[in-house]
């Protein structure tokens, strides 16, 4: 029989590891592994281990999470030997990452739930550590990458549970590979190429990701050293290589010279976990008394605190205590997190001068975090001033360059002046090209002509008679109405939620006021907040590139009463309204409320509680929510200010968010262009900024042709032969769904802009979403299919409008209607109920309590009240059948699914099989039978609670 293509990339894999210097390891399953690891092990620490002292080896092994257990790798180790001595050894040598033992092995059997055969795998001594799954080429990647979600499901955690220990997974199809950290909470887009110093992406894994990346000094490099183990979500992250060789840069430059130097990294590629590790790095070498990292007061409060005590538990002294500050500069601690406030405050004051003169000659590592803000310069000179044996390094997404620097006393100030060198580049291009971040999308709605006197054409112009235009109570009321028209559409019904960013506080008073008045005359029901300050200059005629510092965030409230009593009036009105809505009591009048204020809102915008959030400069630079998709614009930008406040929209999230929604009420298309190129190349504007409307409708309309070719009716899909004819549809209906996606978000959509109707769309989709239920029953059912190994990617086609409120509702204005012939309503109904992937669960119930109970129904008001009792009718006796059927107790398991429900998280196998009432299942049934039970109790709370909300 002729090899298939997956087993000959294999074999030529395997092949080239071993010329790169791993042995081959003979490992068929479980047995072989555990015996080669004990050889491994001893070679590696120079012992020999009795069968009983590695029986203690393998308890410590057994023990914990995957995060546990990454954690247990890196620790130093003791079991007590069997003549009573005590034995310390090592599972890896994390200071010598160089010195480990490595071996290649491949088709390791492991059989949990399922019978699994790993592709290849690599063993630093004796652990698999790295695990790589091919695909033939022209197979997706994910397809890959939920092959291995699989496994994590089905058989990493069996027997010794050796393959927990794995830190890094490689995925490839031979032309692309890509690898991630063992994080079974990612997403595919969590999933990074590995490139060169430049950039430069390596995605064949037999022609230089293997001999860069895999080369066995490097890979255990990348696993001893940057691997961050994250201590607030219990997971593992993995450097992307931008952030590999910013960090090495660092290294070497600390290590061989005395320079300088800055790392340009764009706004959102993740600069906190770069510095946070090359602090990590810097402050384990000999030569370095202390590392200090240095934010501004406000990143460090809401930001950069979070995320370093996230890496390490503790790091973070966020008080406003400079004594705290001095006292850890005198301590042992060699890592020092502060804001430059404190840090100036500390060099400054005569009264930590003793303390501090004793630090003046040692050698001192500084990093700081957006080393472009706007104050930096003079707290520069005086560090520089103050200590003698120092390096300083700036991190930053938007450097200072002669053509965007700002005059001060000084003269004009770049970041190559202040810090020397740029030491490692990765600009937006390079993000959006590796899918680190998204493209904008840039609509400009509401551009204002005037004739020419000479020509008499209209020509558009971007300073016409700009504080009485712009101000105008005719145009702020347009831009008003065609927010709250087109938010919805902007953040596919509110999934996403969006910042207005103003001139003025005096413009966003009158734009909230608006806003507020539209909202109880019920135009609207978004939820609007808002939040400012006083700052000089903060005119949009300041437009210079820097958006104005508000001070820091501790001085704000203080500040307030800088604001005219009107406005400060205005934004306690405005935070009474906030309290209002979110059961808070905050105010103006004390700083420390303030504080509260502004990190709560913080939080809102995060969780997605706040639809707009209204600002002039606050939080348009800094501020990290991934659920935040539009940006409105009443207000001129240029270069990096521009950039920062753009790039709020443009973090990865998931399928849906495809691209970062721009909305300018104002002709920023030239300061647009200027930022984009100043910020990466003369070229890069047809990178960073999506195609026109009139392009993707070309696109829709070829991926519509393509899915005509493999199904030209939608009945056509039930006839589809074999299960590859099946996945040929699977994947051309999302590709339509993909391209459809970022069409619905232009306000220019409608479907008779494509050649596609909706409901032929909506039919497509129910046979879409039937594959996907067929895929489930047969998983179930244990067979294996090819369409297992597809993301449906459900997300691109929820809806949350469409929920079981919205059912209601259509079936009231059935019943009002009283329509003789109600047949085609119904049918409608029941149409709707099989292309909405969150109702499709319920649809069976929906369908049996129309034909039942509706008929019975007397009056349109009383729909709700008979849906509600017939629901909790046949709720109770699913419950019930559920508890009889497995034998549970009817109070735990409620009490479990009150807890599933609170705390988001999936029950344990063991709480689970507590529910059991008698004689409890044997050791090797247990596993089949907890997982039976949680499907059917995860089936339960899906069909009968989730989804269920009224609004």
């Amino acid at each position: 029989m002729s090899k298939q293509p997956e087993q000959i990339l294999e074999e030529q894999l395997v092949a080239q590891l071993q010329k790169l210097g791993y042995a081959l390891a003979p490992i068929r399953d479980e047995k072989d592994l555990l015996a080669n690891l004990k050889l491994q092990l001893e070679a590696h620490n120079g012992i020999r281990f009795t069968t009983t002292e590695f029986e203690r080896v393998l308890n410590i092994l057994s023990k914990g999470s995957v995060f546990e257990k990454a954690k247990t790798l890196r620790e130093k180790q003791h079991i007590q030997r069997d003549n009573g001595d005590n034995l310390y050894f090592e599972f890896i040598s994390v200071e010598h990452w160089c010195q480990n033992r490595f071996q290649v092995t491949h088709q390791v059997s492991v059989e949990g739930k399922y019978k699994n055969r790993y592709d290849v795998t690599l063993l630093i001594n004796g652990l698999p550590l790295v695990q790589i799954e091919l695909k033939r080429k022209g197979l997706e990647l994910k397809e890959a990458f939920n092959q291995v979600n699989r496994y994590q499901r089905h058989s990493f955690g069996e027997g010794a549970a050796l393959f927990q220990y794995v830190q890094v997974f490689v995925i490839s199809n031979g032309v692309n590979t890509k690898y991630y950290a063992n994080n079974k909470h990612q997403s595919f887009k969590q999933t990074f190429y590995w490139t060169d110093k430049e950039n430069k992406r390596l995605t064949n894994i037999l022609n230089g990701f293997t001999s860069s990346f895999l080369e066995p000094c490097h890979i255990s490099k990348m696993v001893c050293k940057y691997i961050v183990l994250n201590e607030t979500h219990k997971v593992l992250m993995v450097l992307r290589p931008y952030q590999f060789y910013a960090v090495e840069a660092l290294i070497d430059r600390v290590q061989n010279a005395r320079k300088n130097g800055y790392v340009w990294h764009t706004t959102g590629s993740g600069k906190t976990l770069t510095s946070f590790k090359a602090s990590q790095v810097l402050m384990d070498l000999p030569q370095v008394k202390k590392v200090v990292f240095v934010v501004d007061r406000r990143d460090l409060d809401y930001q950069t605190s979070k995320e370093f005590n996230s890496f390490c538990k503790g790091s973070v002294d966020g008080t406003d205590n400079t004594r705290e500050l001095v006292r850890q500069f005198a301590g042992s601690n060699k890592l020092i997190v502060t804001t430059i406030q404190k840090l100036n405050t500390a060099i400054s004051k005569s009264q930590y001068a003793g303390a501090m003169g004793k630090l003046k000659n040692e050698r001192i590592v500084f990093i700081f975090d957006e080393c472009h803000r706007s104050q930096f310069g003079d707290t520069h000179a005086r560090i520089k001033a103050f200590f003698n044996d120092i390096q300083m390094f700036g991190f930053t997404g938007t450097p200072i360059f002669a053509d965007n620097a700002v005059r001060n006393e000084a003269g004009k100030r770049t970041t190559k002046e202040l810090f020397g060198d740029c030491l490692h580049k990765y600009v937006i291009t390079d993000a959006i090209r590796d899918e680190n971040v998204l493209k904008f999308s840039i609509e400009y709605v509401g551009r204002y002509k005037r004739k020419d006197s000479a020509t008499e054409i209209d020509i558009e112009v971007e300073d016409i008679d700009r504080k009485e235009l712009m101000d105008s109570p005719a145009r702020l009321k347009k831009i008003a109405d065609y927010i709250i028209a087109n938010h919805s559409r902007k953040t596919h019904n509110r999934a996403f939620t969006a910042m207005f960013c103003v001139s003025s506080v005096e413009t966003l008073t009158r734009y909230y006021d608006l806003l507020h008045k539209k909202k109880e005359e019920g135009v609207h029901n978004l939820r609007v907040a808002t939040i400012f300050s006083y700052a000089a200059n903060e005119e949009d005629a300041d437009a210079n590139g820097f958006l104005p510092e508000e001070l820091s965030i501790a001085e704000e409230a203080r500040v307030l009463y800088g604001l005219n009593a009107h406005s400060c009036d205005k934004l306690e009105t405005y935070i009474g309204h906030y309290n209002e809505t979110f059961g808070t009591s905050f105010t103006t009048k004390d700083s420390e409320s303030f504080y509260s204020y502004y990190n709560d809102i913080s939080r809102q915008v995060k969780s997605g509680k706040i639809d707009i959030l209204l600002v002039v400069n606050m939080f348009l630079t800094g501020f990290d929510s991934p659920g935040l998709n539009t940006l409105y614009v009443d207000k001129n930008l240029k270069y990096h200010g521009l950039i920062q406040a753009f790039s709020r929209t443009n973090r990865i999230l998931n399928e849906q968010k495809s691209q970062g929604n721009i909305i300018a009420f104002r002709n920023l298309k030239n300061a647009t262009d200027e930022a984009i190129t100043l910020f990466s190349n003369k070229d890069a504007v047809e990178v960073v900024v999506m195609k026109p409307f009139e392009d993707y409708v070309a696109k829709f309309n070829e991926a519509f042709e393509k899915l005509q070719l493999i199904a030209p009716t939608v009945d056509s899909v039930n006839d589809l032969e074999t299960e590859n004819d099946e996945l040929a549809f699977v994947q051309a209906f999302r590709d339509l769904v993909r391209v459809k996606n970022i069409l619905a978000s232009f306000a220019d959509f409608s479907w008779d802009r494509v050649e596609m109707d909706e409901q032929l769309f909506e039919d497509y989709k129910s046979k879409y979403l039937d594959l996907y239920d067929k895929v489930r029953t047969d998983h179930q059912k244990e067979k294996v299919s090819i369409l297992d190994d597809v993301d449906f990617e459900l997300e691109l086609i929820h809806r949350d409008e469409i929920n079981v409120a919205y059912i209601i509702q259509l079936l009231i204005r059935l019943k009002a209607s009283a329509q003789k012939d109600t047949a085609k309503a119904e049918k409608e109904i029941f149409n709707l109920l099989g292309s909405e992937a969150t109702l499709r669960s319920k649809r069976e119930l929906i369908e049996k309590f129309i034909i039942e109970n509706l008929p019975v129904v007397e009056d349109a008001d009383e729909v709700t009240d008979a849906f509600d009792s017939f629901w909790s009718t046949e709720q109770q006796k699913a419950f019930d059948t559920l508890v009889k059927e497995e034998a549970l107790s009817a109070e735990r398991t409620q009490a479990l699914i009150e807890n599933y429900l609170y705390a988001d998280q999936k029950p344990l196998r063991d709480e689970v099989l507590d529910l059991l009432e008698g004689e409890k299942p044997s050791v090797l049934s247990r596993k089949k039978i907890g997982e039976r039970i949680l499907e059917r109790i995860i089936g339960f709370v899906d069909t009968f609670i989730n989804g269920m909300a009224t609004n």
